[in-house]
């Protein structure tokens, strides 16, 4: 996985969470995978790449049901709550019978 693929799902995985309104510590969440995403940033320093322009690419065109699998994956590097990965797992089930369902 190059740098630029860990930074698409970090911020895939941001905006994933964005989408969880039905949890109410999300903003302490969001926190934490912000300063994670910085520490990456600073740690991996990616040259000639927009980091800008790709969170906006991506916040724009991935599918919900992408930023909700990114998000799986840094909640894990995160630690971060199994209430919240819970959620996010049940989210995904609900979006795979709305398709199913289509």
């Amino acid at each position: 996985m190059t740098l630029q693929d860990e930074f698409k799902y970090l911020v895939g995985g941001y905006y994933g969470i964005m989408e969880m309104d039905e949890y109410d510590l999300k903003v302490y969440v969001l926190k934490d995978i912000e300063n994670y995403i910085r520490d990456f940033l600073s740690e991996n320093l990616i040259y000639n790449f927009d980091y800008k322009k790709e969170a906006e690419y991506i916040k724009d065109t991935m599918s919900l049901r992408t930023k909700l699998q990114d998000s799986l994956l840094v909640l894990y590097k995160i630690n971060a709550s199994m209430d919240l990965v819970f959620m996010v797992k049940r989210r995904l089930k609900e979006l795979d019978l709305n398709k199913n369902n289509s």
